[in-house]
């Protein structure tokens, strides 16, 4: 297990926000702030993510184990969780294997199935950047266009594009995400394991990660969840539609 990087906000119970593939705790930093005004909010960087350590090693029970020593770090015995996307089954992970550590399981926008869609694409478009003769990010954004025309897509990788010493180089572990990227479209199998604390599961309206056919394998594994979507959003609810993810949370969380 490693030991994540954290930032915190605000007093009182517990909670963790953990981001998704190819994100970072900063892009959960507004939904952060606003929840700090009630809880003790602690927000992740998952392994190989971030500023958190790399590791060989991605699979949902090797970050479910980092999200338990977490725990352990920061004296908390038990923490309401709320996950988006690969954070999500991350999540959802650690509350089938530990459920005393989990409180109440919210998840964004992921089900505990296997998708068939692949991000391979954009771990080679980012591979293939000659970081060596990069000189701006601007340039870097003008060399990711013809593989990753979406904007905002790659404006959202292009967060993990850092400058040290002069050089650019990747947060990413994109070797391990590459390695191990079947695993993280996929989730563990837990023959005997449900969760059944509180569990609320937010689809974004526009988006097809949470679909009828999966609602059977929520309430299988977690028999107290309910699914809600949120009106006009994609996969990224938070981005989308943050004052409705925010109050959906805290109904939830007051509950």
């Amino acid at each position: 297990m490693l030991a994540l990087h954290f930032t915190e906000f605000g007093e009182g119970e517990p909670l963790v926000l953990v981001h998704g593939l190819f994100g970072s705790g900063t892009n959960l930093r507004g939904l952060a702030k606003s929840l700090a005004a009630t809880y003790r909010v602690i927000v992740a960087d998952l392994r190989n993510h971030g500023r958190s350590p790399h590791a060989p090693g991605m699979s949902y029970t090797d970050m479910a184990d980092d999200l338990d020593a977490l725990l352990t770090r920061l004296n908390a015995g038990h923490a309401d969780f709320i996950g988006h996307s690969m954070g999500g089954k991350a999540a959802m992970t650690l509350a089938l294997t530990r459920p005393r550590r989990v409180r109440s399981l919210a998840v964004i926008d992921v089900a505990p199935v296997v998708y068939t869609h692949s991000h391979a694409g954009l771990i080679h478009a980012l591979k293939g950047l000659d970081l060596s003769r990069l000189r701006s990010r601007a340039e870097a954004d003008v060399a990711l266009a013809a593989a990753v025309a979406d904007d905002a897509t790659r404006m959202f990788l292009l967060q993990n594009l850092v400058a040290e010493d002069g050089r650019y180089r990747w947060r990413l572990n994109l070797a391990a995400l590459e390695r191990h990227m079947e695993g993280i479209l996929g989730f563990p199998s837990f023959p005997e394991r449900r969760f059944h604390g509180p569990a609320l599961f937010v689809a974004g309206e526009r988006s097809d990660y949470v679909r009828a056919e999966h609602e059977a394998r929520i309430a299988e594994l977690f028999p107290q969840a309910r699914v809600t979507k949120i009106s006009d959003a994609g996969h990224w609810v938070h981005v989308d539609q943050p004052a409705a993810l925010l109050k959906t949370l805290n109904d939830f969380l007051r509950s």
